[in-house]
This record gives C-alpha cells, sequence and structure tokens, in this order.
C-alpha cells in the first residue's frame, strides 16, 4: 500500500511540432503480485504552444486638444499618423491572429474629431467596423471632466 507522486516537467523542441503528448507509465517490482494490469496507466494530453507576442505602437502625435463643442476648427485638423506592430519573437508560428482596436472618435453629443483617412497594412488584412451599441462609450459632459474617475 505504499504511493509514489511525481512530476513531468516536458521541453518541446522548436523544430518537431506535435499536437498531443504521450507518455506511459509502468510500475514494477520485485515482489509477487496478482494484479498486474493496474501497473501501467497511459496519459495523452493535448499540446498548446504559447507565443511570444510583441505588440508596439509609434505614433507621430503625442498630444493632441480637443476644444469644447462649438469651438472645432473649420476642416481636418492635423494628421495622426499611428503605427501598430505584431511581432512573434518564439519559435511557433502563429496562425488566426485578431487584432482589435477601438479608437475614441466621438466626443461630447457624438462630435467627430477623428476620422480613418487611410489604412496600410503589411502581411496582414485589415477590416474597418463601427463600433457595436453595446460596446459605444457614453461621452461625458466637458463640465463633469474634473470628476471622472481614471
Amino acid at each position: 500500500h505504499t504511493q509514489v507522486s511525481f512530476t513531468l516537467e516536458l521541453e518541446f523542441s522548436c523544430s518537431v511540432l506535435l499536437n498531443r503528448a504521450e507518455v506511459v507509465l509502468k510500475a514494477s517490482s520485485d515482489s509477487t503480485e496478482v494484479t498486474l494490469e493496474d501497473n501501467v496507466v497511459q496519459l495523452s494530453a493535448p499540446i498548446r504552444y504559447e507565443p511570444d507576442l510583441f505588440l508596439s505602437s509609434d505614433a507621430n502625435l503625442q498630444r493632441y486638444e480637443v476644444h469644447p463643442l462649438g469651438t472645432f476648427p473649420h476642416g481636418p485638423g492635423p494628421e495622426f499618423k499611428t503605427t501598430v506592430k505584431v511581432q512573434n519573437f518564439g519559435c511557433y508560428p502563429v496562425q488566426n491572429l485578431t487584432l482589435r482596436m477601438a479608437l475614441p472618435a466621438l466626443g461630447y453629443r457624438q462630435a467627430t474629431f477623428i476620422s480613418i483617412t487611410r489604412v496600410l497594412a503589411d502581411n496582414a488584412t485589415c477590416t474597418l467596423r463601427a463600433p457595436s451599441e453595446e460596446a459605444r462609450v457614453v461621452p461625458v459632459h466637458p463640465k463633469n471632466l474634473l470628476h471622472v474617475d481614471r
């Protein structure tokens, strides 16, 4: 009636990608045993590889002041360019990666202060979608900006 516990730590190769890890454990002893069939167990577990993704962004405009309603200048403001880069530093390939970005484009009383004019994609497919009704954020009245929790 002896029990033994141990931990297996497996290290996988970057050159061979497996879907499952299978381990066969067999216990044996010098003693006489009647029930040998319960001394073997086969374990199988799915393998999921952890990507080593790095997300970075760079923008040409670090600060832009949005004026109160009615004081917007006529015509578009300064052009704002931002570059978002997703890099895989791991040795395992990544498929079906989705990156969602939410841009604050509406102010008080639904006043638009950002509009997307162009999307350039390198090695990616980009789709612009309007936010769903559940995802919309209710703008804060300018008088209440000093009382908003951060």
